[in-house]
């Protein structure tokens, strides 16, 4: 009898609250879901597993099956793309947060520049140079990119000069190194990096609005999914992305 009790027991699934959540997120939330994880852990919750990278990348492997329970995009699209295929517990949906696009140069190259039309982008990169952001074709921070240098009328120039990059940490890292002479991110990028300072910012008109949806995932859709996102909604986690540069909506 004590041996099957055992055998039960060893074979009984463990309750969802103490199971490891996982969210996938925008490389750009990187530092501050890494904070409000610990907060996470210190309010007695097991530590969430986050994996980082471009929301396209993370939205398509989340169709293809990957496990999680939440995902943040920092973009729109990306969480339209998986609420059409039905892969999202619709009534979590929150744009929680905004952000601002940057030009960022090496630090060591320090600069101001004008960020409208007489921008002389050209002469920043230098004969030889690229300008690093997300690959415009699908990472939001270089379609934001996309869209703000076509509305200054400097994409045609651009375009050809482009260090296409999988995420945003990736552009700045490229700018760090000093393999880039500038490079177009968001503003809470810049702000962890040492190695650049901003040159500029891309008027708010001439892109579309940043934002940063949350979701649960219908999969992963579980009561810690959801405490959690509430969570994350919350006065102690907004407090860190206001730290951590962000706009809270």
């Amino acid at each position: 009898m004590r041996i099957l009790l055992l055998v039960v027991m060893l074979i009984a699934p463990l309750p969802a609250l103490a199971q490891n959540l996982t969210m996938f997120a925008a490389a750009s939330l990187t530092d501050a879901l890494k904070d409000i994880a610990a907060l996470w852990v210190k309010a007695g919750h097991q530590p969430p597993r986050l994996s980082f990278g471009s929301s396209s990348t993370l939205a398509r492997q989340l169709e293809q099956g990957a496990p999680a329970n939440l995902f943040a995009s920092a973009d729109e699209k990306w969480v339209d793309y998986l609420a059409q295929r039905n892969l999202l517990a619709a009534d979590t949906r929150t744009s929680l947060l905004g952000n601002d696009l940057v030009l960022i140069v090496p630090a060591d190259r320090g600069r101001q520049v004008r960020v409208d039309a007489t921008l002389d982008i050209a002469g920043l990169l230098g004969p030889n140079g690229r300008l690093a952001t997300g690959d415009p074709k699908h990472v939001p921070v270089g379609i934001y990119a996309e869209q703000a240098l076509r509305k200054l009328g400097l994409w045609d120039m651009v375009q050809p000069r482009l260090a296409s990059t999988e995420d945003v940490r990736a552009a700045l890292l490229l700018v760090e190194r000093g393999e880039a002479p500038a490079g177009i991110v968001y503003a809470t990028d810049a702000a962890v990096s040492t190695g650049v300072v901003i040159a500029g910012v891309f008027p708010e008109d001439s892109h579309e609005p940043i934002a940063y949806p949350f979701a649960v995932t219908r999969a992963g859709d579980t009561a810690e999914a959801r405490a959690f996102m509430a969570f994350i909604m919350g006065p102690d986690a907004r407090a860190v992305f206001v730290r951590r540069g962000f706009k809270v909506r």
